[in-house]
């Protein structure tokens, strides 16, 4: 089943008198299910096009659908809806909210989307000992360390039970054996709940992971492997 089609996306920036050309032409179809890593240098458009499949940006030209849903059509208001219903994100920065616990910080998420109290707690707790954060539930961001972070981050991108899970150079800001735990995890996650995960990567531990490679060079798919 397609949870995600592009068809021509393009997007340029106008931060100077010459445009710069972020993705050319991407054509893309992403599988229910998928654990896929976008690849390339600096500059390639990886995470131009993480940006635009999660509704974070628009294109210049082309389109992205998402479960038959056209996101470029939605106004602001639907968009932002349709994220928090739809699309999980995990970022290299975290983005924790500082003054919540891991527990909180998940449930923050299931708040907007209105569900029951109880049910919360119960899926925050539920999700942080998916994650192996259970005893962890009631410390705030600064007593956790990165990797324990990045962990949370995971089980708050799933709090929403999301189609796919953006993870936009999830690892970069870990070191070595934070990097292969998170990894395994969300590896883990994949086989067990079947969640599609979309990288946006160039580190080699996540590549050799993936089932699926999209390297990007200039905005173009260049290649389009399966492991």
């Amino acid at each position: 089943m397609e949870v995600i089609t592009t068809n021509n996306l393009k997007k340029e920036y106008h931060e100077s008198e010459v445009p710069v050309k972020a993705l050319n032409g991407v054509n893309l179809t992403i599988l229910d299910g998928e654990f896929t890593a976008i690849v390339g240098p600096s500059g390639s458009g990886k995470s131009t096009l993480l940006h635009l499949l999660g509704g974070l940006d628009r294109p210049t030209q082309g389109t992205v659908v998402i479960d038959k849903t056209d996101i470029g059509k939605l106004s602001s208001g639907e968009i932002i809806d349709f994220r928090l219903f739809n699309i999980g994100f995990v970022f290299q920065a975290y983005n924790l909210i500082p003054v919540l616990t891991a527990k909180e910080n998940i449930e923050f998420i299931m708040m907007l989307q209105k569900v029951d109290k109880h049910q919360r707690r119960n899926r925050s707790l539920e999700l942080l000992e998916a994650v192996g954060l259970k005893k962890r539930a009631d410390h705030r961001p600064v007593q956790l360390s990165g990797g324990e972070q990045q962990r949370v981050a995971v089980a708050r991108a799933l709090a929403s039970k999301p189609k796919f899970v953006l993870a936009d150079e999830p690892t970069a800001n870990l070191d070595s054996r934070s990097a292969e735990n998170l990894l395994d995890l969300m590896a883990e996650l994949n086989s067990k709940l079947k969640t599609t995960i979309l990288f946006s990567t160039h580190d080699e531990r996540v590549i050799k992971r993936a089932r699926r490679v999209v390297s990007l060079l200039d905005g173009e798919v260049r290649d389009d492997s399966e492991r």
